[in-house]
């Protein structure tokens, strides 16, 4: 029987360089027949390893902004893929834009091309938000897309957000989850704002030209954002993920399963079988190499089993939760006792642990699930490093 894994192909096309983003972009668009090509190529390596053996249960266009490219384009890479390996039926296939981008007739073609859901990076409506954030929309604009992605046939469509933003408070964050909730979507990503070294915002902040607010307003904003979501029908299911229910991201939950997947194009990461590895992320390395080699990575890890239970357990707390009788079904830990997966004992052997959580509300454990709280998910970080 065929394992079950994902796929990740990165679209480094970009209009314009966030002041947080550190993914990697490019603001030039004279290479893509090439990159196509390459892909092409590295696509075809890579499905001489794995087509017998995996089945693909999701693609994930991400950038980039890959909306930026024609649908015919994403179109093409669908087909090669398609044709390389074999899809489960009615696969989750999400593509990444931004407000003010891309057209309704432009998503509607998308949406032919086979793409079936989409995921929209809003970051917020607030007006001071969005020009910190050097963003190239308005609210109106952002309202805009989400309303042309439902019309043009999206029926599963995200949005991302970002709070703890300079100056933000309660009212402008909630004011911002209100217009969110009045839109037509299935998802919500809320993330706090984090610095990333190399970005322009945290060399700003070393500079001191930017304050970031402190912890405890960051929780409070946290808080209100579980809160406010959970009132209008979304599941929280990940530290910073909320879906109405039945919409989960099903590419992301292969991450958060650690379950294996293929990814492919410029700083692409890809786990297959206890083996990690990652691509070149300079556009001109990329494509050099692939056309030597077909393939560009430029390095690799073998995870041992202490690599793979940390990683486990970091990622199932953050998500669904570590349930007893799912560990031995996952991939990741094949090796690891035996094939046995995470041993039972680990549960027993953390019992003085886990027995004050529970008291205290921060995780619920029914004998086979141990999942965090509302309360718990706020100090997430600290359960894990306790229980690691």
């Amino acid at each position: 029987m065929k394992k079950e894994a994902g796929i990740y192909v990165h679209i480094p096309f970009c209009d314009h360089k966030c002041i947080y983003c550190d993914f990697y972009s490019i603001i030039k668009d004279d290479s893509k027949a090439l990159y196509l090509a390459n892909l092409k190529r590295e696509i075809d390596h890579f499905a001489r390893q794995f087509s017998d053996s995996h089945i693909f249960r999701t693609i994930y266009f991400g950038g980039g902004t890959p909306s930026l490219v024609e649908p015919e384009y994403l179109g093409e890479i669908i087909a090669h893929l398609k044709n390389s390996f074999e899809l489960v039926h009615g696969a989750e296939i999400t593509m990444e834009t931004n407000p003010g981008t891309v057209s309704r007739e432009k998503l509607a073609a998308f949406h032919r091309q086979g793409i079936n859901r989409i995921s929209i990076g809003i970051q917020s409506f607030d007006p001071d938000d969005l020009n910190f954030l050097t963003r190239i929309h308005d609210a109106d604009a952002a309202i805009r897309t989400v309303h042309d992605a439902a019309e043009a046939g999206f029926g599963d469509i995200s949005i991302d957000l970002i709070f703890n933003l300079p100056g933000q408070d309660l009212v402008r964050w909630k004011k911002n989850l209100e217009i969110a909730t009045s839109l037509p979507i299935t998802h919500i990503s809320a993330y706090s704002l984090i610095l990333e070294k190399g970005t322009i915002l945290n060399k700003m902040v070393l500079k001191g030209e930017v304050e970031i607010q402190d912890e405890e307003i960051d929780s409070q904003l946290y808080e209100l954002t579980m809160d406010f979501l959970a009132e209008r029908g979304f599941v929280h299911y990940e530290v910073s993920n909320y879906c109405k229910p039945g919409f989960e991201c099903k590419h992301n939950t292969i991450y958060w399963d650690c379950e294996n997947y293929l990814s492919f194009g410029t700083s692409a990461h890809s786990y297959m079988e206890g083996r990690r590895w990652w691509n070149y992320s300079a556009l001109s390395i990329y494509n050099s190499a692939v056309e030597k080699r077909e393939e560009a990575v430029a390095g690799s890890e073998e995870l041992t089993p202490h690599d793979l239970y940390e990683e486990y357990v970091m990622l199932a707390l953050r998500s669904r939760g570590l349930r007893r009788s799912r560990t031995s079904g996952l991939s990741a830990f094949e090796s690891v006792e035996e094939g046995k997966g995470l041993p039972s004992l680990w549960f027993d052997e953390r019992a003085t642990i886990i027995e004050p959580l529970i008291a205290a509300k921060k995780i619920v454990w029914n004998g086979d699930l141990l999942k965090l709280t509302r309360d718990g998910f706020s100090v997430c970080d600290e359960i894990v490093e306790r229980l690691l």
